[in-house]
C-alpha cells in the first residue's frame, strides 16, 4: 500500500501576515523648489551623515498643498535617498500631488503613525548658541519640578539588553526604560518619556505622538540626535562640558529643547 505524504500548504509554509504599526519621521516639505531644498539638505545634513540609516520617511505635503507648482517625486525621493533616507509613503497632498505621488511609487500614508515625528531642526538664526542648549541652574530646575503637574501614569516598557546599531525599540503608548548601553546607530522611540541608565549613543526620541511633557533621562549622555515631540537636535551642536558624558535630562521648555544636568 502506498501511502501520499502529506504537507503544508506553501503559501503557510513560506511566510505570514501579522498587523503592524510603524512610527516614520515625516519629513514636512516647505517649498515645491526642488532645487532650493537639495541646497537645504546639503546644507543641514551635509555634515551629520549618521543621522539617518536607510530609515524609512514619510513625505508631508501639508504647507505645500496649495502650490501651483507641481512636484517632481522622482527627483524628491531622489534628493531623500542621497541623504539615506528611504521615502515610503506621502500624506496631506492635493488631489494632483497624491495621484503624481502614487506614480512615483509611494503610498499613501493614513492615521497617526508618520504625525508623530515632524522633522523640526533650529537653525543659528533661531537658536542662538547661548539658547540652543541652556543649562538650567539647580534653583530654576527646582522651581519647575516643582510647579509642575505629574503627568498620568504610564506603562513602561523595559529593555535589559544592549541595543546595537541598526536597532530600534519603539515604546507605543508608553515609556521606555533601558538598562543597558543604547550603541551608536541604535534608536529608541517611546510615546511617553526615555530613560537610559547606562550610556546613551545613539538616537532618542520622546513624546513620539506629540507629548510635549515628555523627557528623556540618561546616566551617561553622548547621543547621536534628541528628539522631544518632533523638536530635534542632532551632535552638529555640541553638548555643554557639563552634561556631556554625565547624568541629565532633557525636556522641552516652549519650542526649545533643554539639557541639563541631573542633580543628586
Amino acid at each position: 500500500m502506498v501511502v501520499a505524504a502529506t504537507t503544508a500548504s506553501p503559501a503557510f509554509a513560506a511566510f505570514e501576515l501579522k498587523s503592524a504599526t510603524l512610527t516614520l519621521v515625516a519629513v514636512v516639505l516647505k517649498t515645491t523648489d526642488l532645487a532650493l531644498l537639495s541646497r537645504a539638505l546639503d546644507e543641514r545634513f551635509g555634515d551629520a551623515p549618521e543621522l539617518f540609516d536607510q530609515d524609512p520617511v514619510a513625505i508631508d505635503l501639508s504647507f505645500v498643498r496649495d502650490a501651483s507648482e507641481p512636484i517632481d517625486f522622482v527627483v524628491l525621493t531622489h534628493l531623500l535617498r542621497g541623504h539615506k533616507m528611504l521615502p515610503v509613503a506621502v500624506k496631506a497632498g492635493n488631489a494632483q500631488q497624491m495621484e503624481d505621488a502614487l506614480a512615483a511609487g509611494l503610498s499613501e500614508a493614513h492615521g497617526s503613525a508618520v504625525a508623530a515625528l515632524p522633522v523640526r531642526r533650529y537653525t543659528p538664526e533661531d537658536t542662538p548658541a547661548a539658547a540652543a542648549m541652556p543649562s538650567a541652574p539647580a534653583e530654576t530646575a527646582a522651581e519647575t519640578s516643582s510647579a509642575e503637574i505629574a503627568p498620568a501614569a504610564r506603562p513602561a516598557l523595559i529593555v535589559d539588553k544592549p541595543l546595537r546599531s541598526g536597532q530600534r525599540v519603539y515604546a507605543k503608548g508608553a515609556d521606555l526604560i533601558v538598562l543597558a548601553v543604547v550603541s551608536y546607530g541604535a534608536e529608541v522611540i517611546a510615546d511617553g518619556n526615555i530613560h537610559v541608565y547606562a550610556p546613551l549613543r545613539g538616537r532618542a526620541l520622546a513624546g513620539a505622538l506629540g507629548d510635549t511633557t515628555a523627557r528623556i533621562f540618561t546616566t551617561c549622555m553622548q547621543p547621536q540626535l534628541l528628539s522631544i515631540a518632533g523638536i530635534y537636535r542632532t551632535t552638529e551642536t555640541e553638548l555643554d562640558p557639563e552634561v556631556l558624558g554625565k547624568p541629565a535630562q532633557v525636556r522641552l521648555e516652549g519650542e526649545k529643547l533643554v539639557v541639563a544636568p541631573l542633580k543628586s
